[in-house]
């Protein structure tokens, strides 16, 4: 990527957003390995207590998160996708540092799913400092593996965020 390209992180909540993000998902692995057709990625954005942040190059969609803000699991990276077109210049990196940064302003802890097979991005986390802590047959497809990883800053009790 060029340095004089211009990258955006913003929050959206605009189905326009919504559709070619799902878009994006379904033209791209792990989905496309996962057979998730677009109906069934763009189901990824409906629900309570999500947020979605889309990442622009040039005021391009390159890609986007769905972050889960609440529950047992809240600071959970439920969905993370980098357009193919965007992929080896550093957004994934920028964007894992920018959920990390907005998950730890209410929780310890960041999880994210990846299958098994999607080698690319297993390496990704790792090397962003995320641990194996629970593997998931079957969670997502059938035949699949989901790996549970997390990335922590100490326990959830007593707890007060980082600013």
């Amino acid at each position: 990527m060029k340095n004089e390209e211009k990258v955006i992180i913003r929050q959206t909540a605009d189905p326009n957003d919504f559709a070619v993000c799902a878009r994006m998902m379904s033209e791209t692995d792990p989905w496309i390995t996962l057979k998730m057709d677009y109906e069934q990625c763009l189901k990824a954005f409906e629900g309570s207590y999500r947020e979605i942040y889309i990442i622009d190059v040039e005021k391009v969609i390159a890609g986007f998160v769905i972050l889960q803000t609440c529950g047992t699991f809240s600071g959970y990276i439920q969905t993370i996708c980098i357009g193919e077109d965007y992929r080896g210049k550093g957004l994934g990196r920028k964007l894992l540092g920018f959920c990390e940064e907005r998950i730890l302003k209410f929780s310890p802890n960041v999880f994210i799913c990846v299958s098994s097979f999607n080698n690319g991005a297993i390496k990704l986390y790792y090397d962003f400092g995320f641990n194996l802590i629970g593997e998931m047959d079957n969670f997502v497809q059938e035949g699949f593996t989901e790996l549970l990883l997390r990335k922590t800053v100490g326990p959830r009790v007593g707890y007060t965020g980082q600013t």
